[in-house]
């Protein structure tokens, strides 16, 4: 097992070699016994017959006419009858069903009958004692002898080997992608980002290579997102730390009640960071689907943010309950800090297979080449990255992730009457 190959394809072709191969030594050894040794018994058979009879005629027949019966044989069927001794040796030259042949004329002759040759010649020669006269006949065995079907064995051998290229042909179109998936695999796992795999070929293939290079394309966006919340971290943990820092080496020595205040707002600034990075690590996975009123779940939003809610009718969908609260509190949290202090809309459009849940604002809105880049953890419009004008830049990373993790869709649009609109889809 040590050399055995260790590729599918290596190992595939082995194992279909050694199939076509016991094929066509099973197909060989059907058309032998089935066809190449029954024709060769009933050709030793005639055989046999037309030298026992050719002996009977040339006894009947009168002393003059026998040399012409004779020349008359060994024109037309290549025998050859004689009184005169040949001079056999004890073995006639070797050719194919001999045994047959000499199991033939035992039976017709009523004895024993072993073929001998003559030094020099291919011929096989016997005796036949008959009218008592001692015949020697002799024939020439490749005249009788049975010719393979070699076109019907060349025809299995063809299509045993087109069989073997075309199987080969398809385990290769097979492996390749396989081959190729599994260095792009590796790639992935050592961080890279691979060439997209080609989406051709077969549809299992197709849909395979499909969905690795999506997976490609996700691990990469969560290793670039991992090292843009690790650099978020440290940059946001810094500025509260170098002031609570500062603030500990100035009461060494002037105690003070607002210094005091100061080092606890940025102990709560730097819990609040943590707590937005922890649940920006938590919304990776999928929460389980139950059933519930979205109507309702939006009435409790609302109150929680200060918004009015006119009600509606029930619609009951089937997701992530807290994942959908999530979202759509983190979505009113954007709207009113960046919506100018307008009053915020929440509008719910329930449909028969989809339900939309609209939070709309007054503010200045976002650039549209910057609709998808806020969905970026740490990304923020304005540069300051102060927690009073910008928050932690996590809001909207959140929304987007777990969406996407619950089977959700979020999207952003700008209002052409100025402001910016936030969509909540779920399919029902």
């Amino acid at each position: 097992m040590k050399h055995f190959p260790r590729s599918l394809f290596a190992r595939t072709a082995l194992t279909l070699a050694l199939a076509f191969i016991v094929f066509q030594a099973a197909a060989f050894w059907v058309v032998y016994r089935t066809l190449i040794v029954p024709v060769a018994e009933r050709s030793a058979d005639d055989l046999a017959g037309l030298i026992v009879l050719s002996a009977q005629t040339w006894v009947e027949l009168p002393p003059q006419t026998r040399a012409a019966f004779e020349r008359e044989l060994a024109r037309r069927h290549g025998l050859r009858l004689t009184t005169v001794d040949i001079g056999a040796t004890a073995d006639a030259p070797h050719f194919a069903f001999r045994t047959q042949i000499e199991s033939a004329l035992s039976s017709r002759v009523g004895d024993e009958v072993i073929l001998h040759g003559v030094p020099g010649t291919d011929a096989a020669w016997l005796d036949i004692p008959v009218g008592g006269h001692d015949l020697h006949v002799g024939f020439f065995p490749r005249r009788y002898a049975v010719k393979p079907p070699l076109a019907a064995i060349a025809v299995i051998a063809l299509g045993t080997f087109l069989s073997l290229l075309t199987a080969l042909f398809l385990v290769r179109r097979i492996t390749v992608p396989l081959a190729r998936a599994a260095d792009a695999a590796g790639q992935v796992g050592a961080g890279e980002l691979p060439e997209p795999l080609p989406e051709t070929g077969p549809a299992e293939l197709a849909e395979l290579a499909r969905r690795f290079n999506t997976m490609a394309a996700e691990v990469r966006a969560l290793l670039d997102n991992r090292t843009t919340l690790l650099a978020g971290i440290s940059h946001d943990l810094r500025t509260p730390m170098t002031r609570l820092q500062l603030n500990l080496e100035m009461l060494r020595d002037a105690p003070s009640p607002a210094r005091i205040d100061r080092a606890v707002a940025d102990l709560a600034d730097m819990n609040r960071l943590i707590i937005g990075y922890m649940e920006l690590a938590r919304t990776t996975q999928a929460e389980g689907r139950v059933r519930f009123d979205l109507a309702q779940l939006l009435e409790e939003a609302a109150v929680d943010a200060g918004l009015s809610w006119p009600g509606m009718t029930p619609c009951m969908i089937e997701t992530g309950r807290l994942a959908v609260r999530q979202i759509v509190s983190n979505l009113i949290q954007n709207a009113q800090r960046y919506g100018g202090g307008a009053p915020i809309d929440l509008v719910l459009e329930c449909a028969d297979t989809l339900a939309r849940v609209i939070v709309r604002d007054a503010g200045a809105g976002i650039p549209d080449d910057q609709l998808e880049k806020v969905f970026r953890p740490f990304y923020r419009l304005e540069t300051s990255r102060s927690q009073a004008t910008g928050g932690t830049g996590l809001g909207l990373a959140i929304v987007r992730q777990l969406a996407e993790a619950n089977g959700l869709k979020v999207v952003l649009r700008n209002r052409p009457q100025g402001g910016l609109e936030a969509v909540l889809e779920i399919r029902r």
